[in-house]
């Protein structure tokens, strides 16, 4: 490992003890040894298993379910279907107050993607388990189904998912996509010499894990359960459990940590629920684990991306403006998709100063298997497509993809889209480093350049941003209509006054009295502020805050809890309903 400290000297400091020495992993002897303790090596007496019938269909009606004769089977302990699901909605992220629960864990009227679950069979062994799920009869009215992102966004498309009946994640239950707006990109575009557009499709990736989802569930006897899970985020697979099956969270032992591959997809809590429910149901051990069919039906993928992206680039290789618009599949329920916007609209227009950038970022529901974590998800499609298209970029301007990413990339100082100020950048060492060791020629000009330069002046100003007649860009209620006003340059956004509330369920809250405004442009020639009242004398004592908006009157209490069950949040640390 070569360390670069003429590049970085000021960024780093040599006295570490883990990076760049060689230490050894605690899993490491278990795992060379074949000892590490994975879920499925837990023996429980007495231990049933749990198989789940599932839907053949893409999208259908249940019309009648007929357990009658799986009923009467050899071993069959119980059978589980939607009624006996305490809270038979979730969504992961609801556990911190983001998207409605919109997910059942068995299905009850209808099924929306390939391999939804909809019965689950407890008996004696696996085998009768299964001989049993073969028994169970399902009527079913096949609908229309979609599995094109733009296509589900368009009217009249089948409804998928019906707590979004449009087809796609309401943010903050009012917005339809995540929005990016910096500078005018129209304008951008009118000023430049090439114009390079192209679309970008990703294919879902199953994450393959050798070790598929399952877990084991066990009565205690002090009225706990124990579950011996391969959860990624067993503080959320404690929650989403608890959540589910109605009991207060330090009624649950979770034992985890030893996951037999997951890059992401064991983060859905797909299996412990259920187990948990069938302890509780029949009070012996439960063990539920998907084979490797169910594991690619069930177990979410990472999501298909489709990109758009336009560029205008002056003559002399400058990108003067991007466009973005992009679709997450997320298939028939939320997930983790909703994130995966925020993280690539967070992420765009990539390491590169462009100062005018316009992004709108969709999550669609299709019928598809329900997209999930992968390593990156959220960035590591839409920075394909960047790079791809950067190298587009730099031909139609006739110039080397190397040198055209040196010329537009992030300097120290420079403003992000985002309204933030870029620091500690590096892209341009790194490329350099990149070229020599592929032995890419660079211009000596090339060869000069540094993040620490050049950076700040003209490419440190916020452009004005055209905005509607009611000081908002693009609210959904005024999208059709063009800009009747440009936010001055240099403006920023408001802090907003409101605060988060942490408490159950996001339902039935009133809304903002206001959404956040733009503060007023302010030239230099404007009489100064009054001056601030004096310091108390006291040290300790901090200067009083600036004035703020009005504060808006209390909600009131809390809206009733969704499930009743006390839970632990690990993100707040505090007790919650």
């Amino acid at each position: 490992m070569e360390f670069r400290k003429d590049l970085f000297q000021n960024e780093r400091d040599d006295n570490l003890n883990v990076v760049g020495k060689g230490v050894q992993r605690q899993d490491m002897p278990g795992h060379v040894t074949g000892r590490s303790p994975f879920f499925d090596d837990h023996a429980f007496e007495g231990l049933l298993h749990l198989k789940v019938v599932r839907s053949p269909h893409h999208h259908a009606r249940i019309r009648r379910i007929d357990i009658s004769a799986a009923e009467r089977a050899p071993g069959v302990k119980r059978i589980l279907r939607g009624a006996d699901v305490p809270v038979n909605k979730n969504t992961l992220l609801s556990l911190i107050n983001f998207g409605k629960d919109d997910e059942p864990s068995l299905a009850v009227d209808k099924v929306r993607y390939k391999g939804e679950p909809i019965v689950a069979i407890i008996a004696e062994s696996e085998a009768q388990a299964l001989a049993a799920r073969a028994l169970v009869r399902v009527e079913y009215e096949p609908l229309p189904a979609v599995f094109d992102v733009e296509e589900a966004l368009k009217p009249g498309a089948p409804v998928v998912n019906d707590t979004y009946p449009g087809n796609c994640f309401e943010y903050h239950e009012k917005y339809d996509h995540q929005k990016l707006r910096f500078g005018d990109v129209e304008r951008g575009f009118a000023m430049a010499d090439h114009i390079v557009e192209d679309r970008y499709q990703m294919s879902p990736i199953e994450h393959a894990p050798t070790e598929t989802n399952g877990s084991i569930a066990a009565p205690e006897q002090n009225d706990r359960f124990v579950v011996h899970s391969c959860a990624q985020g067993l503080f959320f697979s404690l929650g989403t459990a608890a959540k589910i099956v109605n009991l207060d969270s330090n009624r649950l032992h979770f034992i985890g940590g030893t996951v037999g591959g997951g890059f992401g997809g064991k983060v859905d809590s797909l299996t412990e629920p259920l187990a948990v429910l069938g302890a509780m149901m029949t009070g012996r051990p439960v063990r539920y684990v998907l084979d490797r069919e169910e594991e690619m039906l069930h177990g979410g993928p990472r999501g298909a991306e489709r990109i758009y992206i336009k560029d205008g680039i002056a003559r002399d290789g400058r990108i003067l403006a991007r466009h973005i618009r992009s679709y997450f599949d997320a298939g028939a329920y939320t997930r983790l998709s909703s994130y995966a916007a925020i993280k690539c609209t967070a992420h765009l227009p990539g390491p590169y100063t462009i100062p005018n950038v316009t992004s709108d970022i969709y999550v669609a529901y299709t019928n598809r298997c329900p997209s999930t974590a992968m390593r990156g998800f959220g960035i590591t499609a839409v920075d394909f497509a960047l790079e791809v298209h950067m190298d587009k970029g730099a031909e139609a301007c006739g110039l080397d993809p190397v040198e055209f990413r040196i010329l537009n990339a992030y300097r120290d100082g420079d403003m992000k889209a985002h309204r933030r100020v870029a620091k500690n950048t590096a892209l341009i060492e790194c490329v350099q480093v990149a070229a020599e060791k592929a032995r890419w020629p660079l211009s000596e000009e090339a060869q000069r350049q540094s993040s620490l330069t050049g950076g700040g002046g003209a490419r440190a100003e916020i452009p004005a941003t055209p905005i509607d007649e009611n000081g908002r860009i693009n609210r959904p209620e005024t999208r059709g209509g063009r800009p009747t006003q440009t936010l001055p340059a240099g403006t920023m956004r408001v802090p907003m006054t409101k605060q988060p509330i942490m408490e159950g369920s996001t339902e039935n809250r009133p809304s903002a009295p206001s959404v956040p405004q733009y503060e007023p442009y302010r030239p230099a020639t404007a009489a100064p502020p009054p001056p601030p009242p004096p310091v108390p004398a006291s040290r300790s004592a901090a200067p009083p805050p600036p004035a703020a908006p009005p504060v808006p009157p209390p909600a009131g209490p809390a809206p009733a809890s969704q499930h009743g069950a006390h839970r632990f949040s690990s993100v707040f640390g505090t007790r919650r309903r």
